[in-house]
């Protein structure tokens, strides 16, 4: 073939995937977004709670952020699986674990707001009514661990101006959480039907109200995934049709034990999965087009400014791995 006529085809076709690239919004940019000193600031982890190395080195980095970009996080988002494995002293809210990996793993001093949390499945299968000892340790004086309910909202920003409505939602379902233990054969526990009914009336009357200029829907298990769980087909029948009609920004969560950053088609939300907190960590089977998805330990953070949300995945070394950028009108930017 004619060398000339082989470089236009080569060119063509660079062309052609690097526009259908940019059209998807899928450009491999890694660089750092840009911090805005006076934007509003959380960092975010799911399914940590494992008080392993793993677990100390995530924390480690996301201290490390926080100080090389001298930002002071609003809060910190826990997407579940907040206590892994059996407590044999007795779980409970004097548990040494509490102060162990909690409140010393990420210090007051370092992040000084709220901790607010949702329940992931092990916090509910591991240790008999760990959920339970997850709500009342939010009652205690003092603490900064939120969970004032299963389910429950709070805006961020400015009082009677906020930037941010959070819709902090417990995603247990008895179809997903349900089920059998394979190693004892025992029910597994789980929220019950009957809460699953209140909370979803809860849930359209929350959508309902008025809001902040952006909502974020927060779980546990994730609606769409590229992991090892993949999709959640009953919240997919039962979420995600409220979210697209009252347009939510995004949804997070953790579960699957990798980050990620998923846009479907035609859909007005997206979807944010952050599960490198201290849990090993596991291969994305599925290969389903995404923007990203990467199975390493770290965290994500969240930038809140009147225009925009900035997603920002990081390694466990605070390196940037990925960044989106969410406007107020659904579309997005990738880098």
């Amino acid at each position: 073939m004619n060398s000339n006529l082989l470089s236009r085809r080569r060119a063509i076709q660079t062309l052609f995937c690097s526009s259908a690239a940019l059209a998807l919004n899928l450009r491999p940019d890694r660089a750092a977004a840009e911090i805005a000193k006076e934007a509003l600031h959380l960092l975010m982890i799911g399914d940590f709670g494992t008080g392993s190395a793993n677990q100390v080195k995530v924390a480690e980095g996301m201290k490390k952020f926080v100080a090389d970009k001298s930002l002071k996080t609003e809060g910190l988002l826990l997407l579940g699986d907040n206590f892994y494995s059996l407590d044999k002293g007795g779980f409970s809210t004097e548990s040494p674990r509490w102060r162990k990996e909690i409140e010393d793993m990420y210090p007051s001093s370092v992040f000084p707001g709220p901790m607010w949390s949702v329940l992931g499945n092990h916090d509910y299968h591991d240790n008999p009514g760990g959920e339970k000892v997850q709500l009342a340790y939010s009652q205690k004086p003092g603490v900064r661990w939120k969970m004032p309910a299963k389910w429950y909202r709070f805006d961020l920003g400015p009082v009677g101006k906020p930037l941010a409505t959070f819709i902090c939602l417990d995603s247990n379902l008895p179809a997903v959480s349900g089920g059998k233990d394979k190693k004892t054969g025992k029910p597994k526990p789980h929220m019950s039907a009957d809460e699953e009914k209140e909370q979803l009336i809860w849930l359209k009357a929350e959508l309902a109200k008025p809001r902040a200029p952006f909502t974020i829907a927060v779980g546990h298990h994730p609606l769409y995934s590229n992991g090892s769980h993949g999709d959640t087909k009953a919240l997919l029948a039962q979420w995600e049709p409220l979210f697209e009609e009252h347009k939510v920004h995004a949804y997070l969560c953790g579960h699957d034990h990798d980050l990620q950053h998923l846009e479907m088609k035609g859909r007005f939300t997206t979807h944010l999965l952050s599960g490198g907190g201290g849990a090993s960590t596991r291969k994305l089977p599925n290969e389903r087009k995404m923007p990203f998805g990467k199975d390493i330990h770290g965290f994500t953070h969240l930038q809140v400014t009147p225009e925009a949300l900035t997603f920002t995945h990081h390694s466990f070394d605070g390196s940037v791995l990925h960044s989106v950028t969410k406007k107020l009108d659904g579309s997005f930017v990738v880098g």
